[in-house]
């Protein structure tokens, strides 16, 4: 059977490519695509190579490199080993762009009535800015600022929202991201860089933020981030930087006794107690139950729809258009 999945051959260059997909192995299922969702910061830094010789992403991207990791779909055959899936049963997973994929059955996550597959393919990036919100140790009344407003960025505006914060400061250059992120409860937004949002910020809460979101994965934003947060403060860096050489600490780091955490998909937050746990399957569900009760929305950030076919135009788009553009998919 051959599959055809969106791949990158050549810097700056995509294609839709059809190769012949290998037996299912006990354990996995093959999905069917409806829906995937471009994750445009990762997938753009990917596209346009623009990473620093020796980091990860310089190992990891390697032509022809698959593209994309957020895809919803239904079962279309299930392997052996396999109790809990049907054929038929809607599901997404963090797979490439593709319109069949196998997966690992336990990677796999259900559904729920009241999410549509395009909604469902949002759980990934859910997942990502759960960890973060994690990691941060909210507590109710937080003053929070969140420095990016891509898509991890509009989500956490919402998450931290749901964690009871007294105060969302959110933070872009963009007008159409600020104006998005006061629709899903950002209590102030600043048209400016984080560097010119110190005085703005210290007056709004007094003392400067509890908890700082840097979610630019831009190095010009760390040192800005740093100066945000109010003595003995948080600072959590949820967007990887492709120059991390490049981020400076700055003096604020010492003097103020900040807390600094870095965030990372694959690494889920450790609790001082042992009787609180959630695995990724967890937070990848919790995800979707916030989206099905509405308490979580994404369905006015999807801003462009392309088939498959198109998908050396959606990235141009992206490559030219990333200030209005937010929420890409793929309809398969």
């Amino acid at each position: 059977m051959n599959a055809l999945t969106v791949t990158l051959v050549a810097k700056q260059s995509v294609e839709l490519r059809s190769s012949e997909l290998p037996p299912l192995k006990p354990g996995q299922i093959l999905i069917q695509a409806t829906r995937s969702l471009v994750s445009t910061g990762t997938e753009m830094t990917c596209f346009n190579a623009a990473y620093d010789p020796g980091t990860h992403w310089d190992n990891w991207v390697k032509y022809p490199f698959d593209m994309g990791y957020l895809l919803a779909g239904r079962v279309a055959k299930v392997g052996d080993n396999v109790n809990d899936l049907r054929v038929g049963d809607r599901v997404t997973s963090r797979r490439p762009h593709g319109n069949f994929v196998i997966a690992n059955a336990v990677d796999v996550v259900k559904i729920p009535d009241g999410v549509s597959d395009e909604q469902a393919s949002w759980m990934g990036l859910g997942k990502i800015v759960h960890v973060g919100v994690r990691a941060a140790e909210h507590l109710l009344g937080d003053a929070v600022v969140i420095i990016g407003l891509g898509l991890l960025g509009q989500l956490a505006v919402q998450y931290v929202r749901l964690m009871g914060a007294s105060q969302i400061i959110a933070i872009d250059t963009a007008p159409r991201r600020l104006e998005l992120a006061a629709q899903h409860g950002a209590s102030t937004v600043l048209p400016m860089t984080a560097e010119q949002a110190k005085p703005e910020v210290d007056r709004l809460t007094q003392r400067g933020a509890d908890v700082v979101y840097d979610i630019t994965g831009h190095p010009a934003a760390f040192g800005g981030a740093l100066s945000l947060a109010r003595k003995q403060g948080t600072v959590v860096l949820l967007g990887d930087a492709a120059s991390p050489a490049s981020q400076r600490l700055s003096s604020d780091l010492i003097r103020k006794g900040l807390k600094l955490i870095g965030v990372h998909d694959c690494l889920p937050p450790a609790y001082p107690r042992e009787d609180v746990r959630w695995s990724g399957r967890d937070m990848s569900e919790l995800v979707l139950t916030y989206v099905a009760r509405g308490q979580l929305r994404v369905d006015d950030l999807v801003t462009h729809r392309y088939k498959p076919s198109q998908c050396a135009d959606a990235y141009a788009m992206l490559n030219t258009d990333r200030a209005t553009a937010m929420g890409v998919v793929f309809e398969w």
